[in-house]
């Protein structure tokens, strides 16, 4: 298996966080560098402080979503600033909500490193209008669809078979060609990678 920066970051934080690492090779290949002992990739690094897995887990969820240090802390501060009753939610909420990631999680796209190339080179409209701000905040009734002239575009050429493929969210759903936001993002019944408590403590300190 080829071995890229991300097999590398994902192997180092210890979970599948960016796409092409969600496979069966990479799980086994981490399980095998798990096993390596001491002198292997997998052990002899010893337990981490609280602050190192604090940040471990601040991490995780950064590469996941693909945003800079300054935008992820942004995030946290600005839940930590208006005291919160549901910090954890809302953090989970305030990057699912990014428009590249809604793209992504509609399916139009594989990953959200390319649903960010699709927003920024002006292919998405919301409501109505074209975006090319990947980080735009999305919310209940937006509505999320292709341009026109994109659509005769390659990258689009497949859009009603990737559209009978996706496996949305609850809070999206696809009519028209268009997915509609239907409410916000809840973390509720989500198996995630990260622990979304340690990296608001991280954020406290």
């Amino acid at each position: 298996m080829k071995t890229g920066p991300k097999y590398k970051i994902a192997r180092r934080l210890g979970a599948p966080i960016f796409e092409k690492t969600q496979t069966q090779k990479f799980k086994m290949s981490s399980e095998k560098g798990e096993k390596g002992g001491k002198g292997g990739k997998g052990g002899g690094r010893g337990a981490k402080s609280d602050f190192g897995k604090q940040l471990i887990e601040k991490q995780k969820m950064r590469f996941m979503y693909g945003v800079s240090e300054k935008q992820f802390s942004n995030y946290v501060k600005k839940i930590i600033d208006k005291k919160s009753h549901t910090p954890a939610n809302d953090l989970f909420a305030s990057l699912e909500s990014r428009l590249d990631n809604v793209v992504f999680r509609a399916g139009l796209v594989s990953t959200r490193r390319l649903a960010r190339q699709v927003v920024s080179h002006g292919h998405i409209m919301l409501n109505g209008r074209k975006n090319s701000v990947p980080s735009t905040a999305i919310s209940a009734g937006d509505i999320i669809s292709i341009r026109e002239g994109s659509l005769k575009t390659v990258l689009f050429s497949t859009l009603d078979e990737k559209i009978k493929n996706a496996t949305v969210p609850v809070w999206l759903a696809w009519k028209d060609k268009k997915a509609s936001v239907l409410r916000a993002p809840s973390m509720e019944g989500q198996e995630l990678m990260f622990d979304l408590g340690a990296i608001i403590e991280f954020y406290k300190r």
